[in-house]
């Protein structure tokens, strides 16, 4: 789950070399065109993903394309390459762009069709892979840790349009995201219908109190994560935490001794207040931060790419 600025074509370390990746062909960021009749900019009709690579390697890349396929198959949209042959494109395009570490977005489109909203009026999707920079939040942010708010806006319910899908019509998270900016903060807390912590506009969240981790689970409408799935099966226990994927209300924030973020492009950062409501210290806390020093310790080893 992601959203974040990246350098433009032509703008300063943008490197001469880059090429996007565009349904088999690497082309030049000038070149790169998206016709106005596809579905994917007219409806928001399509998929994609958002992915990092380190020191050239895709972390959990057939993970990443595993969630693409199944959010392609809950819209019915079939996905003209196969798996293998968009991992290539991922790692041809990374290698083009001249950063061996960068953010990596790859986009499905429903293609080029009428101005009705009939998908199948659609013959073939669009693929696009774009490799760039990023950075989503301050670098002191991950020292210090975060503040954030909660919306106002609630997370839309699972029998609407279930956010386990990774679609291109971000409104509701974006919606949500203009609160946390217009607070001051840089990311929201979102609820669903029930007054139950979903997530946050591009992040999972967790709390931690003694050497227990806590979740919400997928039904409380959440992006099935893919760091959030890392920490749960992987980091925790590597520095001797378990975790409890439960409902949770804001209640259980508040009273926590931490409270951190994860995303792919996020990667692992702490909250340090919600609202006006001090978290722990009030600042990225101890066991945010060791499970934050394993991901690096785990990454600088070599990226895991299953």
């Amino acid at each position: 789950m992601t959203s974040a600025a990246v350098s433009a074509p032509g703008t300063p370390g943008h490197a001469r070399t880059r090429k996007i990746w565009m349904d088999g062909t690497l082309v030049d960021p000038s070149e790169a065109r998206v016709s106005v009749y596809d579905h994917g900019l007219l409806y928001g009709d399509g998929v994609f993903e958002g992915l990092r690579a380190y020191a050239g390697r895709v972390f959990k890349l057939d993970s990443h394309l595993k969630r693409l396929e199944a959010s392609a198959a809950s819209i019915r949209l079939k996905i003209p390459y196969a798996r293998a042959e968009l991992a290539q494109a991922v790692r041809d395009t990374v290698a083009a762009c001249g950063m061996p570490d960068c953010y990596i977005r790859l986009v499905v489109t429903r293609g080029v069709g009428s101005l009705g909203l009939n998908p199948f009026s659609c013959p073939r999707p669009g693929v696009v892979v774009i490799a760039d920079s990023i950075q989503l939040y301050p670098p002191e942010l991950y020292r210090s840790g975060m503040k954030v708010i909660v919306a106002k806006r609630p997370r839309i319910p699972v029998e609407c349009l279930d956010p386990a899908i990774k679609s291109l019509n971000y409104l509701n998270n974006i919606l949500a995201k203009c609160e946390a900016i217009d607070a001051g903060v840089l990311e929201a807390i979102m609820l669903n219908l029930d007054g139950e912590v979903s997530e946050c506009t591009g992040d999972n969240i967790f709390a931690i109190t003694g050497t227990r981790i806590s979740t919400p689970p997928t039904s409380a409408g959440i992006l099935h994560g893919i760091t959030r799935q890392f920490v749960i099966d992987e980091l925790a226990p590597a520095v001797g935490m378990g975790v409890e994927v439960r409902p949770m209300r804001l209640e259980d924030l508040y009273a926590a001794e931490e409270v951190f973020l994860t995303g792919t492009a996020a990667e692992i950062i702490g909250v340090s207040a919600i609202g006006d409501r001090t978290i722990g210290a009030g600042c990225m806390g101890p066991a945010s931060k060791r499970l934050e020093a394993e991901f690096r310790r785990r990454i600088a080893a070599g990226a895991p790419e299953d």
